[in-house]
């Protein structure tokens, strides 16, 4: 299994939850970071709580503006020259039901979770083909592997991804560009609390399956040893990990299962 230790990283959506914790243990690790967030403050906070901060570099990054992810590009590996891996972590979610939903929330949903992440990821592209290296690391979700109620466009940015990240791994296969797709059931964060509603305004209130999944810590954790095994995909979590072969073998299962046991 190939070390993670010392490389240089680029980590979306590094201001909180996963992101962050993925700073504090990589850092742990003696890597080179690159953190990238729209609140230039919050950045600034998680660079100070890194084992190690001076070989922290902080770079604000709002995914809905395409055009100048080129730029940011050039500005990142100015400041920190050969990325090793990119971590397309950032990212936002819903609960709402589809027909109450306003439209500007699929576009917003679509934009963040997939779009954002297609262009910074075109943006890096070419220098993983110079370079003839290169490591694409996205978290996705569960969701991106099955549907759930009051999540209609979360999932269906997600499910986009995987298909985005299956095809770029078969024609830069042979550029020794790697992809990683990590899908995280259940994690301790404030995602749920993040979460769009129909009208676009954050829901504010965490779920019980939230708070009671997994701990970020041990979830970055497992993440980083799917990273290292050079993983296709990897799906971390608890018994809602089930869905992803209930779903293969048994949809219409799947179907009752979800149903009878959706959270909000």
């Amino acid at each position: 299994m190939e070390t993670i230790q010392g490389k240089t990283i680029w980590i979306t959506g590094a201001s909180s939850g996963i992101g962050e914790a993925l700073a504090y243990e990589l850092s742990k690790q003696h890597c080179r970071l690159l953190l990238s967030a729209r609140n230039e403050s919050a950045l600034m906070r998680v660079k100070s709580n890194c084992a190690n901060p001076d070989k922290v570099t902080i770079l604000a990054l709002d995914l809905s503006d395409f055009e100048g992810m080129t730029e940011k590009t050039a500005e990142a590996i100015g400041q920190v020259g050969q990325i090793d891996v990119l971590i397309n972590n950032a990212g936002i979610s819903q609960r709402s039901l589809l027909a109450e939903t306003d439209f500007q929330v699929f576009k917003k949903l679509i934009d963040i979770n997939y779009l954002g992440t297609v262009a910074l990821t075109k943006a890096v592209l070419p220098y993983f083909i110079k370079w003839q290296r290169g490591h694409f690391v996205t978290v996705s979700s569960l969701m991106g592997k099955f549907g759930s109620p009051y999540r209609s466009g979360y999932c269906g940015a997600k499910h986009a991804l995987h298909g985005f990240f299956d095809v770029l791994r078969m024609e830069h296969e042979k550029d020794g560009i790697l992809v990683t797709l990590i899908c995280p059931g259940f994690v301790q964060t404030d995602v749920a609390k993040n979460a769009l509603t129909a009208n676009g305004t954050p829901q504010e209130e965490e779920d019980s399956a939230t708070a009671n999944g997994l701990p970020v810590s041990i979830f970055v954790k497992k993440m980083l040893k799917a990273i290292q095994r050079k993983k296709f995909e990897a799906y971390i979590g608890r018994k809602e990990l089930m869905g992803v072969y209930l779903k293969r073998f048994f949809p219409k299962l799947l179907h009752r299962v979800v149903l009878h046991s959706t959270v909000r």
